[in-house]
This record gives structure tokens, C-alpha cells and sequence, in this order.
């Protein structure tokens, strides 16, 4: 008897692990493959928080998060933008999360911890990944740049359309391509303005704080040198507005947070075009706001798409290029949140529409063209 006894009692213990572990499996087999999903994003100085770029990004985590709730994020700022510290940072914290957002060209070199970390998986922002071995593209890296050169173009279609001075300006940060890129199509805007509505707007360049590209070539602009110096871009901004400009277009990120308040100090009617996200309420000046509108790069609802593909399984790395053909870069015309005449709105919609079928195609930094002359200037 003691040895059925025994044998039954094997046979209940069997049971009981056998259906435990189906339950399990079951609920493991239900929970989304989001939840519990560990994000970090690493920026550059000016943090998550920068009313621009970086946190245009991290409201993509953000948003993900929303319906993910399981998952969590960690912001992580590299204090130099140095490329090799910005890399190095992001190959401290990659055995501890299961995604890394990296905003910014400094983050190019992530490739080799892509290749050493193949279940890692990368977002990586406004560049591609650098080569190794020929290897252009990685499994794990989904890297997505845009045509900065677009948005650049409408903001310097705005400004020549409504200065008054005819006198206007881009201040950026770092001469790296998304920054020359919003800088040439800015100035390929003015032309196009000059050429086709017969004005004869200058933009104005400092040579004290002319850009050098990742080539080596003097790309002239305002150039602050970082993307989180306050003080130099309010420097370049009051001398700006000392040249005579009324409209300055702001690819800096916290940098430009200088150049809006050299705006609101001013004693002139002087307005600013904000960059990669609706800057409207950063221009809040008592009863009067300086924004006249702000240009996009609509990153924040890539980074989402990225996130959902790796909670669902179909992300794939590769390298992409986004234009306003996906609605990926375009301007702010929402009432209430510009300054914009009608008859300026219809004008860069016109050409909005001739950017999207690629009868437009603005100077960028690599591809061929410059701003005087470029497929689509009159």
C-alpha cells in the first residue's frame, strides 16, 4: 500500500507541475512582447528636455509607452557630443537594455556594438551606421534619415516671403549633415522666393562662426559649435539682428534657445522660424509670441513605428531615407500656432506639393546640388 500511496502521490505532483507550467505558457504566450520591454535613448547635451530634437524622439518612447505600459525608458545624457564619447556611452548602458534610441550623428559609430551585441537591437536617428568591412547596413540597426533639406526650404521660403527688412538667417549647431542640410535648403528657399516672386532677399552670414562640415569644407552660416550653448546663440542672434535681419530660422537645439531670447529682447519686430517640432509655445513673449512657424522633421511617430515593430517581431534593421512624400517633413499652418500670411501659406503649399513629386529638390550637404542652383528653381 505505502508503495501506491507513493506512486500516487508522484503521479498528483506530475499533474500539478504539468499544468502550472501550461498556465505558464499560456499566459506568457498572451502577454505582448512590448511589455517588460527595457528602452534607453542617449542624447546629446541638451537632454530629452530640449524643446526640439532629442525631445521630439523621446516623446516616440513616450507614446509607445503609453499603450505599453510594461515597458520603461531610461534617458541617459552624454555631456560632450563627441562622437567617440557618444558611442562609448551607449556601449556602457547596451547589457542592460533591450533598445537603444541613439538621436543624433554623432551615434554613427554604434555599428561595431551592433555587431557585438546581436540581440540588441538600435534606433539611430539622422545618420546611417558606419561601414565595417563593406557593411553598410546591420540586422539590428534601423537607422532613418531625413530630408532636412525639405523643411530647411519651406522655413526659407517663409522667411523671405514675409521679412520685412529683407534680410534673414539660419543659426545652427553643429555643421553635421542634418545641420548643413536645413542650412542649404534654407538658403535654396530664399532663392526660389527671389527667383520666382522677383525679391531680392540676402541672407546673412558671420564669418566668425562659419561651419566646417564632416569633410573638412568650410560650409560658411552661423555656427555655434554645440547644440546646448545658450550664450553663444544668443550672441549670434543680437548679432544678427544688429545686421538688420528680421527673421532667423533655428536649427540648434537648446542653442536656439539664445537666439529666441535675443528675439524677445529685441526692439524690433523680430520674428523666428522654429525647427524639427512646433516650437509656437516657446515663443510666448507677455502678449505677443515671435514664432512665425516652425518647420518638421516628424521623428517622434518613426521612433514609435520602430518601437511597435520590435514588440511585434517585424522590425528590420536597414537604412532609410524619409520625405515629405511620407508626411515626414513639412511646416506648421494649424491656426492659432503660426504667424503665417494666408497668401504665404498658399505659396509654400505650392511648393510643398511640388517637393512631394520630387520637382523641387532643394541643396543638401552630399547630394549635388547647391543653393543657386538646384532642380526646380525657376
Amino acid at each position: 500500500m505505502k508503495s501506491k500511496k507513493s506512486i500516487l502521490s508522484l503521479l498528483l505532483v506530475l499533474t500539478l507541475v504539468v499544468t502550472i507550467s501550461l498556465s505558464g505558457c499560456s499566459k506568457q504566450a498572451d502577454a505582448p512582447a512590448g511589455d517588460g520591454l527595457k528602452i534607453a535613448i542617449v542624447t546629446s547635451p541638451s537632454g530629452v528636455d530640449d524643446g526640439s530634437f532629442n525631445e521630439d524622439n523621446y516623446n516616440g518612447v513616450l507614446k509607445f509607452i503609453e499603450t505599453n505600459p510594461g515597458a520603461t525608458v531610461q534617458a541617459v545624457k552624454e555631456p560632450t557630443g563627441d562622437p567617440a564619447a557618444s558611442v562609448q556611452a551607449v556601449a556602457d548602458i547596451v547589457a542592460d537594455y533591450d533598445v537603444i534610441i541613439t538621436p543624433g550623428f554623432q551615434f554613427a559609430g554604434i555599428s561595431s556594438i551592433a555587431a557585438e551585441n546581436p540581440t540588441k537591437k538600435f534606433v539611430l536617428i539622422d545618420s546611417y551606421p558606419e561601414a565595417i568591412d563593406g557593411q553598410e547596413e546591420f540586422d539590428n540597426i534601423y537607422a532613418m534619415m531625413f530630408a532636412e533639406e525639405e523643411s530647411g526650404f519651406l522655413a526659407g521660403m517663409a522667411a523671405a516671403l514675409e521679412t520685412k527688412t529683407n534680410k534673414v538667417a539660419v543659426v545652427n549647431g553643429i555643421a553635421f549633415p542634418s545641420n548643413v542640410n536645413y542650412q542649404y535648403g534654407f538658403e535654396s528657399g530664399v532663392n526660389y522666393v527671389n527667383a520666382k516672386y522677383n525679391k531680392n532677399v540676402q541672407v546673412v552670414e558671420l564669418p566668425s562662426y562659419a561651419g566646417t562640415d564632416v569633410t573638412g569644407a568650410n560650409v560658411g552660416g552661423n555656427y555655434a559649435g554645440s547644440f546646448a550653448d545658450e550664450a553663444t546663440g544668443k550672441v549670434i542672434g543680437n548679432a544678427l539682428i544688429a545686421e538688420g535681419c528680421d527673421i532667423i530660422f533655428v536649427a540648434a537645439g537648446g542653442t536656439g534657445n539664445g537666439v529666441f531670447t535675443a528675439a524677445k529682447e529685441a526692439a524690433g519686430d523680430v520674428k523666428v522660424i522654429g525647427c524639427d517640432v512646433d516650437q509656437f509655445d516657446d515663443g510666448i513673449d507677455g502678449d505677443r509670441n515671435i514664432i512665425l512657424t516652425s518647420v518638421l522633421k516628424v521623428m517622434s511617430i518613426n521612433v514609435e513605428r520602430a518601437l511597435n515593430a520590435v514588440k511585434d517581431g517585424s522590425f528590420e534593421g536597414g537604412n532609410v531615407l524619409l520625405r515629405a512624400d511620407t508626411d515626414s517633413t513639412g511646416y506648421v499652418k494649424k491656426d492659432g500656432r503660426h504667424q503665417l500670411s494666408a497668401d504665404t501659406i498658399a505659396k509654400m503649399d505650392e511648393a510643398y506639393e511640388l517637393l512631394k513629386k520630387g520637382e523641387i529638390v532643394p541643396a543638401a550637404n552630399f547630394n549635388g546640388h547647391t543653393p543657386e542652383s538646384f532642380p526646380g528653381l525657376p
